[in-house]
């Protein structure tokens, strides 16, 4: 099971990079190179603890669905969502938020594991861990761009 983490500085207040991480509107802004879109669930604002979210995005020139929940949330210092349906057998996605001096650390940790048992493993090796991990830096750098301004 691929472990991806990610860490991100932030010259931002903590309690500013979380709320913009957990902020349905902002995540579009963020991952518009998949088109991504909220399609069901919480649909604009804040997500909470319970909340599920339904996105639509194109990954790999195919538009694909995927719902997560929101399961447990420390306010401001993580939260964590995990894929209720989708394409992947599971993931838990992990957003941590560390205070420093300079404004925030913040770590992504994603963990999945890919469908179809063999063929899933290949594909993490010859091309989907990298995807992700490319995925999770690019949301992360936009993030920081919108906390930055």
């Amino acid at each position: 099971m691929p472990i991806i983490k990610h860490k991100e500085i932030i010259k931002a207040p903590v309690d500013v990079c979380f709320d913009l991480a957990r902020n349905v509107d902002i995540h579009t802004k963020t991952t518009a190179k998949t088109k991504e879109k909220v399609i069901g669930g919480v649909l604009k604002g804040l997500l909470e603890k319970g909340d599920t979210v339904t996105w639509e995005a194109t990954h790999f020139g195919i538009k694909q669905k995927l719902t997560a929940k929101v399961t447990h949330m420390k306010k401001p210092t993580l939260f964590v969502d995990v894929m209720v349906k989708g394409a992947f057998k599971s993931f838990t996605h992990t957003h941590q938020f560390i205070e420093k001096m300079d404004g925030t650390l913040m770590i992504d940790t994603f963990e999945y594991k890919s469908p179809f048992g063999p063929i899933g493993i290949i594909a993490d090796k010859l091309f989907l861990e990298k995807y992700m991990a490319n995925f999770l830096s690019s949301r992360a750098k936009e993030l920081k761009r919108i906390a930055e301004k």
